[in-house]
């Protein structure tokens, strides 16, 4: 399985995902430049964390007018896998790839800790590997990091199982306090209604390896690749 791990001009995670896949998994990688349009010979893009643009005028909201990304939203269609973590996911979001956005933590604090989610379905292509409630403890960091999107499309991204992944207690609570931003129903991660595009907020590149202090986050990669090879 080949993965592609996408920069733009001021991503800071690209070589977190970039190790994790090339020296933790073994799978062939490369960078892919903003400016990139070919993506051919990729079986799952990664949308890394970071500051694209420096967020001058809204997270996501310039990297969604790169080049690559009309590159990425052909390659989404056509039933490629995407995952976009932290600022992958507003990327996502602003690029129209998935609804909702992201917005200023409810405590306008950045926020880097440690921080428990749940799987909420277990069918997907990035949670395959792990099961339905399971706890996975995984780290964020970001300022911008809360989920908003209206009642309805809440109501349709619960309908459709499309709410990957929500924060909860260690035990699996949907507690408020469990809740590090004020996302919208404890929402941690959402796919498109295919399933091959996921965001997420919280960051599995920094928990491969147990010099970390876990390893929950393979189960998204992992997952990846078994589906690719299935």
């Amino acid at each position: 399985m080949k993965f592609g791990v996408l920069v733009f001009p001021g991503t800071w995670s690209d070589a977190d995902c970039f190790h994790v896949i090339d020296q933790v998994l073994r799978q062939p990688v490369q960078y892919v430049w903003h400016r990139d349009t070919d993506l051919s010979g990729y079986d799952c893009l990664i949308l890394p964390g970071g500051f694209s643009y420096g967020d001058y005028l809204r997270a996501g909201a310039l990297a969604r007018f790169s080049p690559v990304m009309k590159a990425v939203a052909r390659f989404a269609d056509a039933g490629g896998l995407v995952l976009g973590i932290c600022n992958g996911f507003q990327i996502l979001c602003e690029a129209g790839l998935l609804p909702g956005t992201l917005t200023r933590n409810d405590h306008l604090q950045f926020r880097c800790q440690w921080v428990n989610v749940r799987i909420e379905t277990a069918a997907g292509p990035f949670t395959a590997a792990g099961t339905h409630g399971q706890v996975l403890r995984i780290p964020i960091s970001h300022g911008e990091g809360r989920f908003y999107a209206d009642d309805p499309t809440l109501d349709s991204l619960e309908a459709n199982g499309q709410v990957a992944l929500r924060y909860s207690t260690p035990n699996g609570q949907l507690h408020r306090t469990a809740n590090p931003n004020g996302s919208a129903r404890n929402i941690a991660g959402i796919t498109n209604k295919r399933g091959n595009v996921l965001g997420m907020m919280p960051h599995p590149e920094r928990c491969c390896e147990q010099i970390l202090g876990a390893t929950d986050g393979r189960i998204i990669f992992q997952s990846a690749i078994a589906h690719a090879a299935g």
